[in-house]
């Protein structure tokens, strides 16, 4: 890889375990499916769909100094992401991800990011020191970072003369963490993407579209938002354009990571010089192909 990546992705490193089913299933059921440990969380799903674009990733993250945390960085070396600035520590264990998908919908699911919480401004230190950047030099490319950091991490960095410059894209990681992201709203380089239900909970609004919640945050002071809304059309907005594409009809097989696809391949086509509309429409069919695809 190149010594200077194209992207820093910041946040959570760790491993999926994911059980899916082809039945229908309802709170309490016992169904047969598979059952797969793959390497995951959403920081690490952008970064390896960005390699898959031909772009250079950089993961910024913790893993622990257990048989965990060295097998999922080979896996990380492996797919070809830059791992030479990921803390590692001896005293957490590597984070986890569990959900239960069945028919192509998340029936339930627990992130345990707590070492990613607990490592806390640890992670960021090469930015910091010099490797990466540093408050002199501040970093002036992409970074993709996710909502499992803190609140006060990420106010800390919405705050923080090194990522000033920097074209910040940023997912709330789950619903239950989309509020953390209120620091970004009015952040002049944040590009920001959530579902309707996580731009309802970031404005304060009940929204029922994508049309209607990137409004809604741009009302609440986000300078670019992209909504996504599963199976309907999602919008690219900002105070001067709002541009809407439906997704192409397809047979869901999987959800998790669909939307840290959809955010990669927006970010890799806007990098190749694609038009907003153009970049719009790359992600929604690079994420109708992922969430149709076979999950053997």
């Amino acid at each position: 890889m190149s010594t200077t990546p194209d992207i820093l992705c910041i946040g959570s490193v760790l491993w999926d375990i994911i059980g899916r089913s082809d039945h229908a299933m309802l709170a309490g059921n016992d169904k047969p499916g598979r059952i797969r440990r793959i390497p995951g969380g959403v920081a690490l799903n952008i970064a390896m769909q960005l390699r898959h674009e031909a772009m250079m990733p950089e993961l910024l993250s913790v893993v622990g100094d257990d048989a965990e945390g060295r097998a999922l960085l080979a896996a990380c070396v492996g797919m070809g992401l830059g791992v030479r600035h990921m803390l590692i520590d001896p005293d957490l264990p590597t984070d986890h991800y569990m959900a239960v998908e069945a028919q192509g919908q998340l029936i339930a699911a627990i992130a345990d990011a707590h070492s990613l919480e607990t490592a806390g401004a640890r992670i960021l230190e090469p930015l910091e020191d010099g490797r990466l950047a540093s408050p002199g030099a501040p970093w002036t490319g992409l970074i993709a970072l996710d909502g499992n950091l803190t609140t006060a991490l990420l106010g800390e960095i919405a705050e923080n003369p090194v990522f000033a410059q920097a074209d910040l894209r940023i997912a709330p990681a789950s619903p239950g963490k989309a509020e953390r992201l209120c620091v970004f709203l009015g952040h002049s380089r944040a590009t920001l993407y959530v579902n309707c239900e996580e731009a309802g909970l970031i404005s304060g609004r009940t929204v029922t579209t994508a049309q209607a919640g990137a409004a809604a945050m741009l009302e609440a002071g986000a300078m670019r938002v992209l909504v996504t809304d599963g199976a309907r059309a999602a919008v690219d907005a900002s105070p001067d354009r709002i541009i809407g594409k439906a997704p192409p009809l397809i047979q869901p097989r999987r959800v998790t990571g669909a939307g840290d696809t959809f955010m990669a391949a927006h970010i890799a086509a806007e990098a190749r010089g694609q038009t907003p509309e153009a970049a719009l429409e790359t992600a929604l069919q690079t994420a109708a192909t992922y969430v149709a695809g076979d999950t053997e």
